[in-house]
């Protein structure tokens, strides 16, 4: 039961903060959309800091969790295929008409940042863990002869993931769609991939 309750908090908590980012969201207004009191809250959750940090962490182990576990590897060509897909059809990603990639998920991890310093080092764990999922891959393609590249298997993964953050925050800016932000990516990708084959 008090698993349940946490999860509640945790999934209401997160559309907030999604919604409005951390300085907008009050207790009363976490209260009223939990259906819980302030007590109950606080019996889980020492401070509204405390709750959005938990919140962050959650969701970005949640979005590193889905990009790279359920994603089908058999080639380096089927993997960022696959991975391009799971960016743009994110839940945590998504605006609220789930038709484009929002600012609000990195304006979190920026709210993060700022208001716990050490969360870097949590996101550095998780780029290193991005890197070397991203670094086998592309092993493994090497090792098959799918691609023939003198660039060593971090470089090759450095390219896929920075122009992956590039494009992706590109196509906020200019209001694209997911299927224009995918499209764009994958015409990118799609041109490197050519390239490590030779």
């Amino acid at each position: 039961m008090a698993n349940i309750t946490k999860e509640h908090i945790l999934k209401v908590c997160t559309a907030l903060f999604l919604q409005k980012g951390f300085k907008e969201v009050t207790m009363k207004e976490i209260v009223e959309k939990t259906g819980m009191s302030k007590g109950a809250i606080y019996h889980y959750f020492n401070s509204k800091e405390q709750l959005f940090l938990e919140v962050i962490n959650t969701t970005i182990t949640s979005a590193f969790d889905s990009h790279l576990s359920k994603t089908n590897y058999k080639s380096l060509n089927q993997f960022y295929h696959e991975f391009v897909e799971q960016i743009t059809e994110s839940t945590f990603l998504k605006n609220e008409t789930g038709n484009k990639i929002s600012l609000n998920y990195f304006s979190l991890i920026f709210d993060a940042l700022k208001i716990f310093p050490s969360f870097q080092n949590k996101m550095f764990e998780y780029q290193q863990i991005q890197l070397n999922f991203w670094k086998n891959i592309i092993s493994s393609a090497r090792a098959n002869g799918e691609i023939k590249s003198s660039m060593n298997d971090e470089q090759i993964a450095n390219m896929f993931i920075h122009s992956s953050d590039g494009a992706v925050m590109y196509n906020i800016f200019i209001n694209s769609s997911n299927e224009e932000t995918r499209d764009y990516l994958l015409d990118i990708w799609d041109s490197f991939y050519a390239i490590l084959k030779n």
